[in-house]
This record gives structure tokens, C-alpha cells and sequence, in this order.
């Protein structure tokens, strides 16, 4: 019976990022630098506020795409913050943000469909891709300092093309698309028959205030699709909670797709939600500011070139003059040195590591000690 799943089952990949975990865990006393996982707790009051709507009975089912005083509180907050105008009843509430690429992917992808992805990229968008029966393509920014380059850009443009996805900041490399990125993409898809999946989940987590986002551009609204989440700037990782913002018409169709694969998020963690919206996770973010600038002080003691992170959590630097590919070198990392990264081909990007620094300071410390000492022996 295995022979008999659907054939988009067997052309996927599992995650290599837990793989290289997996592979920390079962060594002995390694250190890892690899998940995306804040060390921070969730903020107390969003869990009192989650224990406070179970004990008030709010354990039943709920509106498929949450519960209205949710969504109102998303379109106030992504008004009053981010200055997007999206009402109330163009948000859904997800299982965080890979519920909402998924039925944003869906949604749009017909079987041999196009999808552009800048790499290097969380590689979840190429394999969600392929199993809409879509066709990932992949263009490479490592020679343009992670920006969009027009020329690259239109050249890839067909008429298969479905929609082109934007992550900024961007994971692996912490990047932010500059304004010529931003539109250089506009150009190439305005008035065409593209969607625009932004997916925004690092926004609150920026060092800079010179940011911009495709969903910026209103003259692209009808064309646009926002993903956030709440995991990465609430620590709330494991709540699976997020939501994807669209415009009116097309979000009723979107919406069926939700309600048959999830039917809705957790009744309880609406109220968590609100709760985390009136949050400021600036105190964390200067923590992951303060761990920014010791790791790139390490790494540039070390040779490594890096391009600064402008968001995020993630430092990715090149690896390229050792001569070895992305995969062995974490693999060796592990064996021989005790410490794991996340190699560039996860990401779609060879040349690379991506070192994660949302890990305590001594972990850090002891993991860029390692990563020195490996590094002196090639």
C-alpha cells in the first residue's frame, strides 16, 4: 500500500534543519545553534490570560476564523503599528504561520503553477510548494548581498508564474530588503496576474528603523497576502498560533480551505492573543540585540565574513573558503567539534551556515569557542 499515496508525498523532503538537531541530540555533550526557538518563556500575563479563558469555559468551538474580538484586535494593532489596512473580516486566524502559507499556497497553486523563491529561504515555502503540485523556482540573491536583483528577478517571470514569496527579515541571513528590492519586485508584478505571499514574521523583531514591506505598496493590495505569527516576538513557539491577512474577495475563498484543514485555532488562546498584542517584545529584543553584536564581534575575530542581521535572530556567514561543502562542514562541526549549525543547503544557499543566537550568552560563548577551534584545524 505505501505505492499507493499520492505522488507529491514521496517528492518531499524532510526537514533538514531537524535533522542536523536530531543529529546534535544523539551526540553526547554537543552544543546546538540550530532551531529558531526563543529561550525566553512566553510572557506570564498571555498565559493567565489563556488560563483565565479555560476556567471561564472557553473550551468549545469558535468562529473558523477566530473569534471576532481577535481579529478586530489584529486590524487595530496592524493599523496603529504597521500601518496595513486590513479590516477584521480580511484576517484568519491560523495554526501559526505555516497554516497560513499552506492555505495561501493552496489556495492559488493549480498543478504546474509557478512560485518564485529568493534563496536563500526557509526551505518550508519549496516543499509546500511541491506538494501543491506547484513548481518552486528558486533564484539565487547570494551574489547581490541578499537583495533582489530586477534583471534576475523579470528573467525568471513566465507564464506559469502564480506568485513570488517575500520574507524580510529574512531567515536564514537576518537581512531586510532595501527599497530598490522592494521595487524591483513591484515592477515586475504589478498589473500581472501575481500574488505576493509576505511572509512578515520577524517585523517586530528589527534592529533598524529604515524598514519597508511589500505590503507597503497599496497600489499592490489586491495582489498581496500577509503571514504573521505570534511565535517568534511572544516566545510562543509552541502555541501554533498566527494569522494571514488578504483582501476581502479573495479571502472567502481562502477561508474554505482553512475550515476544512483545521476548522479554527484554539478556543482558549484568543484571549493569550489579544493579550500579546499590548505586549512590547523590546525587552527581548534587546537581549537579541546585546547576543547580535557578540556574535558578529566573534565571527569577524574569527575571519568569517557575515553580512549584519538587520532582523531576526540568525547570523549566516560564509563558509567558502574552506572548500567544503555546507553539509559536511556542520556534519564534521558535530562530530569533531561538538557544535551544530544549520548548513546554507537547508536554505537553498551553498557556501553558508546559519548560527542561530536566541541561545543563553553561555551557550553562545561556549558555542562560538567551539566553532573557533573547529575552524583552526581545516
Amino acid at each position: 500500500m505505501i505505492n499507493s499515496l499520492n505522488t507529491a508525498v514521496y517528492e518531499s523532503k524532510r526537514s533538514a534543519i531537524r535533522q542536523f538537531s536530531a543529529l546534535a541530540k544523539a551526540t553526547p555533550g554537543c552544543v546546538a545553534l540550530t532551531l529558531g526557538e526563543p529561550d525566553f518563556d512566553t510572557p506570564s500575563q498571555v498565559i493567565e490570560a489563556a488560563a483565565v479563558s479555560m476556567n471561564a469555559g472557553d473550551t468549545h468551538y469558535i468562529a473558523n476564523n477566530g473569534t471576532a474580538d481577535l481579529r478586530e484586535a489584529i486590524s487595530k494593532y496592524e493599523r496603529e503599528v504597521n500601518g496595513l489596512d486590513y479590516s477584521a473580516d480580511e484576517i484568519i486566524v491560523t495554526a501559526g504561520a505555516t497554516e497560513a502559507l499552506w492555505i495561501a499556497f493552496f489556495s492559488m497553486i493549480n498543478p504546474g503553477d509557478e512560485v518564485i523563491i529568493p534563496t536563500p529561504a526557509f526551505m518550508l515555502y519549496e516543499e509546500q510548494v511541491k506538494l501543491c503540485r506547484g513548481v518552486p523556482v528558486l533564484m539565487d540573491t547570494s551574489e547581490d548581498g541578499f537583495q533582489i536583483n530586477a534583471d534576475k528577478l523579470n528573467s525568471l517571470i513566465s507564464n506559469k508564474t502564480k506568485a513570488i514569496v517575500i520574507n524580510t527579515p529574512n531567515n536564514p541571513t537576518g537581512c531586510i530588503y532595501n527599497r530598490e528590492s522592494l521595487d524591483a519586485i513591484h515592477n515586475a508584478i504589478k498589473g500581472k496576474a501575481i500574488f505576493a505571499i509576505c511572509d512578515d514574521v520577524y517585523r517586530q523583531l528589527i534592529y533598524t528603523d529604515d524598514y519597508a514591506t511589500l505590503a507597503d505598496y497599496r497600489d499592490l493590495r489586491d495582489q498581496i497576502m500577509v503571514v504573521q505569527s505570534f511565535s517568534k516576538p511572544y516566545a510562543m513557539t509552541g502555541w501554533r498560533m498566527g494569522y494571514l491577512m488578504l483582501p476581502a474577495e479573495i479571502k472567502e475563498r481562502v477561508e474554505l480551505v482553512h475550515q476544512y484543514n483545521v476548522v479554527s485555532t484554539p478556543a482558549p488562546f484568543q484571549k493569550a492573543c489579544i493579550e500579546a498584542l499590548a505586549y512590547s517584545p523590546e525587552p527581548m529584543l534587546a537581549t537579541y540585540r546585546k547576543r547580535r553584536e557578540y556574535v558578529l564581534g566573534r565571527l569577524e575575530a574569527m575571519g568569517l565574513e557575515v553580512q549584519i542581521p538587520e532582523g531576526g535572530f540568525y547570523a549566516f556567514p560564509s563558509i567558502e573558503k574552506f572548500g567544503i561543502p555546507s553539509a559536511e562542514f556542520c556534519t564534521r562541526m558535530i562530530t569533531e567539534g561538538g557544535l551544530a549549525c544549520t548548513p546554507g543547503s537547508c536554505f537553498g544557499t551553498e557556501g553558508y551556515i546559519r548560527l542561530t543566537y536566541c541561545y543563553s550568552d553561555e551557550e553562545l560563548k561556549e558555542g562560538l569557542d567551539r566553532l573557533e577551534r573547529f575552524i583552526s584545524t581545516l
